[in-house]
């Protein structure tokens, strides 16, 4: 029972996760530039005040030799994606105009091609989990700063482009899926950035 819950709690908080970056990247699609750089950043402060499970925040805090820890992972990288999915159907059906943003970042993605999305998706890891360290020290100004650097970068965060390639889904073909997986493993390596160059802080952190 125990174990139920624990994986109920993962799925039903990661799909909201999915929504809540949904949220950020649907005014991002709508005003675009800086401004919706920044405003962007209420969807990952949606995530950290109310303690919701992103893949994106909890890459770079799972114990190496914990299954759980993984199994963990896993499912909220699925239960962020369908969160994406839902809140991406319904801005579909209620503005066809959000395709056409979504277009325009899926075209810059293929064009990025998978390996130089992997490594910009490096950058986003590394931002994402200093911006959540911050903010579990009760210094959120990581988090209004990190978000928007991210996005003004071309830097690749895995559950927006989740968001992005589902109101965009009729572009998606085998090249986008190589890309996103790419971004995914690209995550993960910057969110675990801190402990593979400088481990000595795992301790102190």
């Amino acid at each position: 029972m125990k174990e139920k819950n624990w994986l109920l709690n993962i799925i039903e908080t990661g799909i909201l996760a999915g929504i809540a970056i949904s949220v950020g990247g649907t005014v991002f699609l709508k005003v675009g530039g800086i401004i919706g750089a920044v405003l962007f950043a209420f969807g990952l402060t949606t995530v950290v005040y109310y303690k919701l499970k992103l893949y994106t925040g909890t890459a770079g805090f799972i114990q190496k030799g914990s299954l759980d820890d993984w199994t963990g992972l896993v499912f909220i990288l699925l239960s962020n994606i369908v969160g994406c999915a839902i809140w991406a159907s319904l801005m579909n059906g209620a503005n066809p105009e959000f395709a056409d943003a979504a277009h325009k970042i899926i075209e810059s993605r293929m064009n990025t091609g998978w390996l130089g999305c992997g490594i910009l998706a490096v950058g986003c890891g590394f931002i994402m989990t200093t911006a959540v360290q911050f903010a579990r020290k009760d210094k959120y100004i990581a988090l209004l700063l990190g978000v928007p650097c991210f996005i003004m970068c071309g830097f690749a965060h895995s559950i927006a482009d989740a968001f992005y390639f589902s109101v965009g889904y009729d572009m998606i073909d085998m090249t986008l899926v190589y890309i996103y997986l790419s971004e995914v493993v690209g995550n993960f390596i910057g969110c675990n950035l801190w402990r593979i160059v400088a481990p000595c802080l795992v301790d102190k952190l």
